[in-house]
């Protein structure tokens, strides 16, 4: 008897989709991620004239053209399966935006509140439970495992390399993959 392994990229894209769910209606669409943007510029003080802000909203914006561009017709909207196979697909293909580099970094600027190019621990936390709306430990325990050089600060490399991770990998346990905590 053979057992597949699972498909960790396919649960964090659906641990993703449940958290843009807003509404619980079983679709993602424009209203989500602008809701998510709004939570980036309040929840980190950025002005509307903040280049960070700009940055996030900007980003966001392509972020979500790219998963449409990717999903097959269906209008503003995407199921969740449409998500994550749209996700997968724009994740690989840069012709346009590299989502996972773009991703990271627009995050990092808006974390990064102090301009020290550095995220504390308190930077980190403010995002999962006030941006994303996570409170699990083990997310918020993952600051830890995202310091891979253990200077209590994850620096923007660092922050980059779960990215990467948290759209690429398979491996449950790398640090990306727990950005949101344990699957």
């Amino acid at each position: 008897m053979t057992s597949t392994a699972p498909d960790v990229v396919r649960l964090k894209l659906g641990r993703t989709f449940d958290t843009m769910d807003v509404n619980g209606d079983g679709y993602v669409d424009w209203s989500d991620y602008q809701q998510l943007t709004d939570r980036y510029i309040s929840v980190f003080g950025l002005g509307r004239n903040d280049p960070r802000a700009g940055g996030i909203q900007a980003f966001y914006q392509m972020y979500w053209q790219e998963l449409l561009r990717h999903a097959q017709p269906n209008g503003q909207r995407l199921s969740r399966d449409a998500f994550i196979e749209a996700h997968r697909l724009a994740s690989v293909d840069t012709s346009r935006l590299n989502i996972v580099e773009g991703c990271g970094h627009a995050i990092f600027d808006c974390m990064d509140t102090d301009g020290d190019n550095e995220i504390s621990r308190e930077e980190f936390e403010n995002l999962l439970r006030k941006v994303w709306k996570i409170s699990q430990p083990d997310a918020i325990e993952t600051f830890r495992r995202l310091d891979l050089d253990g200077d209590g600060r994850v620096s923007r490399q660092e922050f980059i390399r779960a990215a990467h991770e948290y759209f690429y990998s398979n491996d449950p346990d790398a640090p990306g993959s727990l950005l949101f905590g344990h699957l």
